[in-house]
């Protein structure tokens, strides 16, 4: 074992199933913990952040449920998530802000009445700032203090720097709770969903989207799928995460593929992890021809779901 395998290793804790609570699990991916780098940890939880999956990845022998175990204790997580600069995040804000664009419009049929809109984990506030430009009442909340200056600075938004429980909301006040790419990257996503439940209103509507470890797309590409990530400490499926809901008291009223828009470069980019050769050929010949900034839908496994507050 090397040093900084050592070092790495010093910074996990053991968790139980965040879905039943059962400790009894089969392991799915085995740790590969000589290729960490703890000195790099606080860059590497970021909104863009795609470093290999580096951590033990377990599945509940109980209800299903695929999470890191042992990962990275909580406190490192939500510090690293709140040092640090993204500017490779907000280059793509012209597909996000594309992408929330169609997503609000979904959303807009199970909720028409604009009302007061709550982004969890906002990032850039792309999401936020189309909302609010058709209508919508915005707050969010966002970790990484950069990501809160940048939005205040290009959308002249004001997000809280923290996770939704810094926020200290009042009890049924939202009438739509949004988190987009966010609940897979906390440490206790049933709590999370559980304070989203507090502050929505009877009838509220909850958005969450997230990369489906059940899809075909992950099935086929097995340990080289591209949401394999060390950022990543739980891997949803369209029914674990619908059981999570139902247990809480909401009831899912749609489930969808979710298709995200962003640059061809850029997505050519972070190809470059999991196929080096071909990604960097295909950027060449797409620098060549001028289609850096073509804007692409995507789907790699991502899946959206809507449920309401009962």
């Amino acid at each position: 074992m090397t040093n900084k395998s050592r070092q790495y290793q010093a910074l996990l804790e053991n968790v139980v199933c965040n879905l039943c609570g059962e400790d009894d699990f089969e392991v799915v991916f085995l740790p590969r913990y000589e290729l960490a780098k703890p000195e790099e940890i606080l860059s590497t939880f970021r909104s863009s952040g795609d470093e290999k999956l580096l951590d033990q990845l377990v599945r509940c022998k109980r209800c299903g449920f695929q999470y890191l175990n042992p990962r990275l204790r909580s406190d490192v997580v939500i510090e690293g998530y709140s040092s640090g600069s993204d500017e490779a995040f907000v280059s793509q804000i012209a597909g996000r802000e594309r992408t929330f664009a169609k997503s609000l419009k979904l959303i807009e049929r199970y909720k028409p009445d604009r009302g007061l809109l709550l982004d969890i984990g906002t990032a850039g506030g792309s999401f936020m700032a189309v909302a609010k430009k058709v209508g919508w009442i915005v707050e969010g909340c966002e970790p990484s203090h950069w990501m809160c200056q940048w939005a205040n600075h290009h959308y002249g938004l004001s997000i809280v720097p923290g996770t939704v429980f810094d926020m200290k909301l009042q009890p049924e006040s939202f009438d739509v709770v949004s988190l987009w790419d966010v609940l897979e990257h906390t440490p206790d996503p049933k709590s999370t969903l559980k304070e989203c439940y507090r502050v929505l209103k009877t009838g509220g509507i909850l958005v969450v989207n997230f990369p489906d470890i059940h899809s075909l797309v992950a099935r086929l590409m097995g340990r080289r799928w591209v949401f394999l990530l060390s950022v990543h400490l739980y891997y949803f499926t369209s029914q674990t995460l619908s059981k999570m809901l139902n247990d809480l008291g909401f009831r899912v009223i749609k489930i969808q593929r979710h298709w995200q828009t962003l640059e061809l470069g850029y997505i050519l980019f972070r190809m470059e992890a999991y196929l080096r050769p071909v990604a960097r050929a295909l950027g060449w010949l797409v620098k060549r021809v001028g289609l850096v900034h073509l804007q692409i839908p995507y789907w790699m496994g991502q899946m959206l779901v809507i449920a309401e507050k009962r």
